[in-house]
């Protein structure tokens, strides 16, 4: 009887390459500094294989630069936060200037609603 060996699975030929030197291929092609035929011949990878990598790190890329819903959130109070400072201090500057001249200028020049805003802010320094 002629018995036949079972071969195990293919052995690769290709050799290991890092993670970072995947990123940085798909980097410089996704930048336009290189072709992914040139990356080819340069890493000795095939094309295909490039290409797959381009379609699996580019959403990791994506994914890695997005924000949590909380750190977003919070960055946009942040944000909200720095102009309400600066209109506040404007307006307590308003209201101290009115109060040593002795002038109403925010009745005159202002919109109503923050003119009403500064006639509250005076009335807290004066108590």
């Amino acid at each position: 009887m002629n018995t036949q060996k079972t071969q195990g699975c293919r052995k690769r030929n290709g050799r290991q390459i890092s993670f970072d030197l995947k990123l940085s291929i798909v980097d410089e092609i996704n930048n336009g500094l290189i072709s992914a035929n040139y990356a080819s011949k340069k890493y000795h990878v095939s094309r295909s294989t490039i290409a797959y990598w381009i379609q699996k790190l580019s959403s990791f890329e994506q994914n890695s630069k997005r924000m949590s819903k909380n750190d977003e959130i919070k960055k946009l109070k942040e944000r909200i936060e720095e102009p309400e400072f600066v209109k506040d201090f404007q307006q307590d500057m308003i209201a101290e200037f009115e109060k040593i001249t002795g002038e109403e200028l925010s009745k005159k020049f202002l919109p109503e609603h923050l003119a009403q805003e500064i006639q509250r802010k005076k009335k807290k320094l004066t108590k």
